[in-house]
Order: structure tokens, then sequence, then C-alpha cells
């Protein structure tokens, strides 16, 4: 084992100190290729082991791995790797799926109460040189809404637990789960739609949900109801929400990612009753420590022959 290479496609933390403490410790090195992605392509061709986050590996990039027997992924999703073609290459695929489910909850639960009690538009108001509680329009009573989840797995869970003491009521779908917890309310999709006045989406990307918000959803919506998007960009169409929210149909959104990042701000200027984070709910140094030092592990257990804690193929 020792002597092994390992690169990191896409450093998007602050450093990778970590990896290269323990990759270090075992007798390896830790590569961030400079340049553009053929450049990448071309050190991870003989590496033993990928580190990635964002960066797309279909199945011809995958073809080019000579020696590589593990790309493990920062991250929650794995929609950016073919999953497919690793399987059929013997290449392990990991995540780390636990690494920021509290920062991502709480992420939400704040753009939820940001977003009934009005604060951006309350903000604005008082910046622009208003005053007045009714120069805000309704604002409604917490405890009387429904919250609906889109999804029911950790974060959704944790979600749940911030914002159920609080809310009149909370539904979820997941049509993996067979059922909810701590009052929770399983329902179907149109019944989701329908009863929720909160709307959080916490569904992984997949060919299903991709779209899956789009404007026949958001026409079954209560009028007036809020979205609140921090899992992946493409589940939501954009367009379709922007429209909704200039027409009124919609009451607010809150969007944390987006289908292409960054979104073009130019189109977003000027959107009522928007909010917009940049793609940072998952942040926090302890998070992103977390985050490295799991998906480091992954990748010695993998070279070690030991068996995988988070892999997904």
């Amino acid at each position: 084992m020792a002597g092994f290479r390992v690169v990191v496609t896409d450093q998007v933390f602050p450093d990778v100190d970590v990896e290269r403490e323990l990759i270090g410790a075992a007798g390896g090195t830790v590569e961030v290729p400079a340049g553009d992605r053929q450049r990448v392509l071309a050190a991870a061709a003989d590496a033993d082991a990928l580190l990635c986050t964002y960066f797309p590996l279909s199945a011809a990039d995958i073809a080019l791995l000579k020696n590589c027997r593990i790309i493990a992924r920062y991250g929650i999703g794995v929609d950016n790797v073919d999953l497919d073609a690793a399987r059929a290459a013997g290449i392990a695929v990991t995540n780390v799926p636990d690494y920021c489910v509290t920062e991502v909850a709480t992420h939400t639960a704040a753009m939820v109460l940001a977003m009934v009690r009005k604060i951006p538009a309350g903000d604005a108001l008082v910046r622009a040189g208003g005053w007045g509680a009714a120069r805000l329009g309704e604002v409604r009573r917490f405890s009387t809404l429904t919250v609906g989840l889109l999804g029911y797995g950790r974060i959704a869970r944790d979600v749940a637990a911030i914002l159920r003491p609080l809310a009149g009521a909370v539904i979820v779908h997941d049509p993996f789960v067979a059922e909810a917890e701590g009052g929770d309310r399983l329902v179907d999709l149109p019944t989701l739609l329908a009863e929720s006045d909160v709307l959080c989406v916490h569904c992984p990307l997949t060919p299903r949900t991709r779209g899956i918000v789009d404007a026949a959803a958001l026409a079954r919506m209560r009028p007036g109801a809020i979205l609140v998007n921090t899992s992946r960009g493409p589940i939501v169409v954009l367009d379709d929400v922007v429209r909704a929210l200039r027409d009124g149909t919609l009451g607010g959104a809150a969007l944390d990612v987006f289908e292409h990042e960054p979104p073009d701000g130019a189109a977003l200027a000027g959107v009522p009753r928007l909010l917009t984070t940049p793609h940072s709910a998952f942040y926090s140094r302890e998070a992103i420590q977390e985050s490295q030092r799991k998906a480091t592990t992954q990748v010695l257990k993998a070279l070690r022959g030991e068996p995988l804690d988070y892999r997904v193929a």
C-alpha cells in the first residue's frame, strides 16, 4: 500500500491538510491538479483513489482510470458520478451521508422561519426607509401551519424535530419510508402538495425526482404556500418557481441550491418574496473537517481491503 497516490479532483475546501495528514501517515501522497478538466482527468488516470466534490465523472471518464479502486465523494449526493460505470469497472463509490445533517437542518429551519415571519421583507422595508408591520402584508401564526417534507431521511427528520413543536402539523412524503415518527403523518405526493403551507425539499436527485417540483406541482399547492429547497437544485424547476412568485400564486421561496451554480443573479434580481443563499446550508468549520476526515478514511479502508462505511456502489 505504501506509495499510493490520491487525486483530489476539485478542491472546494480551504485546504487539504486533513487529507495530507491521514494519507501521508499511511505512506501515500495527495495531489490537487491545477488546470482544466482534461488536466484533472490526466492526473486521475493512474491514481489509486479519487476524492471529489462536484467534479462530474461520466462513464467515459471512469474508463480512463487505470488503477483507481475508490471514488470517495465528500458530500451526500452522488449524482455527479456514473455509478453503473464505476460498478462495472470494479471501483467502489462512497459518500459521507452524515457529515452536515445538523447544518442543513438548521439552515432549512432558519429559512422556513425567516420566510414565514417575513424577515427578509421587513429588513428590505426598513432599509428603504419604510416602517410598520402592516406594510408586510398578512403574516400567519406558525402554530396554524402545516409543514410538508418531500423526503424523510436524516436531514428531514432533524428538520421535523426542530419545527414540530412550533408547527400545527408535519406531513411527509417518501416512497421508501413505511412509517413516520414523532406524530408526523405519512401522505402521498398529491396530499403533500395540497396540504403543505410550507414545503421543504429533502429528497435525493434521481431521474424520478428531477424536476418534480414544477409548474404542475406548484399549481397544486395552497395559495400563498412557501417552498424551501436545501437538497439539490434540479429537483425544482427554477423558471416555474420564479413565474409563480411573480404572479403571486406562490407565497415565497427560499433556495440554497440551483440547477446551474452559480445561478444568473441578474435573472433573480427583483423577484418578489425570494430568499437565496449560495449553496451554504452544509457549511460549518466542523462539518467540512468531518467530511474531509470521513471521505479520506473511506479511501484508506478501500486501499487496505477493509469494509467501507458509506459504500453506495
